[in-house]
């Protein structure tokens, strides 16, 4: 074990540590602010849960950069990013959904990071982040499921026979008609709804309490740019007559006051961009009739536009901490010219 310690970090590991520390640190300074305002006292225990766990990652990735002699990201404070006492921003219903759809990516960002892992303490941190997210995912779907809030997927009709596809309507017939939708494109279509309304809530509490007239109009746009997916998302199950359930909009208060830094909230708005390109990519792949994949390729690209104007904004107020990256050879060799 000792040998296996002085081993380097490789780059994927490096990216993978700098990414959770930022994400750890701030998702500290949202759940210590919702466990403050937390009124469910059914609730309560799983946000200390999960404050529980980014407060020991942050610890141990603080541990592994200082070791290595790497730069420890500065990411988010609580004492810089959120005023405590400000007034509650969401419903304790909407922080049980947020802490359930951030498990949900948690799993899949730790099983990314098992999976790049090459040294042993490194795969052994992200074995145990899987195991401790996986209590978290349990905990938040067993609440929600008690409490009456949980929105399953759609069911379908039990399968009777094994059956073979026979044409290419699979994909799209030579008549332009579209046959029902598949178990796995509805899967993938209910999964989008859910993540667009957690993300429409998300923004419109945050439009609310923005400083700077720049971030408040990038998360009304944003918030329009949710609507829009989910009612086309929901059009594409409605067309197969299946059910659309979903809004969380209700679950955020009137507060005006200044709660999180704009900072914080573009991260956060950044990181939930990209994890609807990356789940969007999941819905093409998992989505063989031809409109669904055109939609999602469609919308895509909508979304990485949006995401440039962010990261505009990030950078003019210097809000966006420089990742990892390799050394620039020719930039160090014209300091000796």
């Amino acid at each position: 074990m000792e040998q296996e310690k002085q081993i380097r970090l490789t780059s994927t590991e490096i990216a993978q540590l700098w990414a959770q520390y930022n994400a750890d640190s701030g998702g500290i300074c949202m759940l210590t602010y919702f466990l403050q305002k937390a009124e469910d006292a059914e609730i309560k225990p799983v946000i200390a849960y999960a404050l529980e766990l980014s407060q020991a990652h942050i610890q141990k990735v603080t541990s592994i950069f200082t070791e290595e002699k790497n730069k420890v990201p500065h990411g988010f404070k609580v004492e810089e990013d959120v005023d405590l006492t400000a007034p509650r921003l969401f419903s304790d219903t909407y922080v049980l959904n947020y802490i359930h759809q951030m498990a949900m990516i948690g799993l899949n960002t730790y099983a990314a990071g098992l999976s790049a892992s090459v040294r042993v303490d490194i795969t052994d941190h992200y074995m145990e982040c899987l195991s401790e997210t996986m209590q978290l995912y349990k905990m938040s779907k067993d609440l929600l499921l008690s409490k009456g809030l949980y929105i399953r997927s759609p069911y379908l009709q039990n399968l009777t026979q094994v059956e073979f596809v026979e044409k290419q309507g699979l994909l799209w017939d030579i008549f332009g008609e579209k046959r029902p939708l598949l178990a796995s494109e509805i899967a993938n279509l209910h999964a989008n709804i859910q993540r667009n309304a957690l993300g429409a809530a998300t923004l419109t509490g945050f439009s609310q309490v923005a400083q700077e007239k720049q971030v408040t109009q990038f998360f009304i746009r944003g918030i329009e740019m949710a609507k829009k997916h989910i009612k086309l998302f929901g059009g594409k199950l409605e067309e197969s007559n299946l059910p659309v359930s979903t809004n969380l909009a209700t679950e955020v208060t009137n507060s005006t006051s200044f709660t999180f830094s704009d900072k914080l909230m573009m991260f956060y708005t950044s990181g939930l961009i990209a994890i609807s390109v990356g789940y969007y990519g999941t819905g093409i792949s998992l989505s063989p009739r031809v409109d669904i994949g055109v939609m999602y390729n469609r919308l895509s690209f909508e979304i990485q536009l949006f995401a440039e104007d962010g990261a505009n904004i990030m950078i003019e107020n210097k809000w966006l901490e420089q990742p990892p990256m390799a050394s620039d050879r020719d930039e160090l060799a014209k300091k000796n010219m």
